[in-house]
């Protein structure tokens, strides 16, 4: 098997690029660094354009918001890229991203703005400085009130349980809600609905599968489940269940990152993998495993994985079928890779980079 290409955003002036050999013709799976790629101050999330998988666009995580075009080289050795474009956010902390085929959508986190651009695969790359801005509402100070005071839409997502591309799903950390937005006749969004959550929760990412919609509930860490049933019939709440089983949970932790992968031939039981953040525990965060073996509705805490790492905000799956879970601790750690395990239940840590490598990590993108 070739070596497997790995980009990293990060809490640096860096994207970093990443070779992954599962299979090295001696010894045991190898991590190395392979280029860094200077674009400006925290770069904290990467996506990649969906026909052109060497157009990259980050987010830079500044009050000045800026989003950033960077191409890479496609076959052979992929290393370094080059910054090709760069325009305005529309907001403050720009810390998500959805590329379309032709519009790049942006959340702005700390000034509560959804923005978009017109975009292309070719020069400019990105065809206008000025992106067209949504506020979202806001309508009171959350019960966690050093962390919602405002609005902090935290991912873009698009309804996966709707195939036309015409409904977008935004988790609202700062007002306790999913936002469901429509795209007007116009082609510019708006909102036309939205899932309300415990308060204090801070609903952060979500993924779906089936009928159901899971969303990770940063400041409570908590799994909560809906009923997802196409606008306008209302979502239905299920169950929530904790990300941990230790108790009491330590005030400094959070949870960051939700993964549904898909079944496959070597993972045919469904699960869903949560990051947890800032456990104080020696061996580092934790990554929760539930099964759907009971149900899309009854996820069950089946395993929790030491990582090592400290502040676990981003990982992805990749390579053969999902095989391996890349992940990176922001405040320690530097980056690992693990392989699934007893189909899916277990994660087994077979490759690393430390931070003095790799500093900062807080997303991946599997090359």
């Amino acid at each position: 098997m070739a070596p497997l290409t790995i980009l990293v955003a990060s809490h640096t002036d860096s994207i970093y690029t990443l070779s992954f050999d599962p299979t090295p013709s001696t010894g045991s799976p190898t991590l190395e660094l392979l280029a860094r790629t200077p674009v400006g101050y925290r770069p904290s999330w990467i996506a990649s354009h969906p026909s052109n998988k060497s157009l990259i666009y980050t987010g830079l995580k500044q009050a000045d918001g800026e989003v950033v075009a960077i191409k890479y080289g496609m076959g052979g050795i992929v290393e370094g890229g080059e910054v090709v474009a760069r325009a305005k956010s529309g907001g403050a902390d720009p810390c998500t991203l959805l590329v379309t085929e032709d519009e790049l959508i942006i959340g702005n986190y700390s000034s509560g703005t959804i923005a978009t651009l017109p975009i292309s695969t070719s020069a400019p790359y990105i065809l206008s400085p000025n992106p067209w801005t949504l506020s979202m509402p806001f309508e009171h100070v959350g019960r966690n009130k050093a962390r919602q005071s405002s609005s902090h839409p935290h991912q873009i997502f698009f309804n996966p349980l709707d195939q036309t591309e015409k409904e977008l799903l935004v988790p609202d950390l700062g007002a306790d809600k999913v936002w469901r937005l429509a795209k007007r006749h116009d082609g510019k969004w708006a909102i036309c609905g939205h899932i309300d959550f415990e308060a204090g929760g801070g609903p952060r990412h979500v993924v779906a599968r089936g009928t159901t919609l899971y969303t990770l509930l940063e400041l409570t860490l908590k799994l909560a489940v809906h009923t997802f049933p196409p606008l306008p019939a209302p979502p239905t709440p299920l169950t929530s269940l904790f990300t941990l089983s230790a108790s009491p949970i330590p005030d400094t932790m959070t949870a960051a990152e939700i993964l549904l992968p898909e079944p496959n031939a070597s993972f045919p039981e469904t699960f869903i993998y949560t990051s947890n953040r800032n456990d104080p525990h020696s061996e580092g965060d934790t990554i929760a495993i539930f099964s759907l073996a009971a149900g899309e509705g009854q996820p069950e805490l089946v395993n929790e994985v030491r990582t090592g790492l400290t502040h676990v905000r981003g990982m992805a799956f990749g390579g053969d079928e999902d095989k391996y879970l890349v992940v990176g601790g922001v405040e320690g750690g530097g980056v690992k890779v693990f392989e699934r395990v007893d189909g899916g239940k277990r994660l087994k840590e077979i490759a690393k980079l430390s931070e003095d490598v790799v500093g900062c990590p807080t997303g991946f993108l599997w090359y």
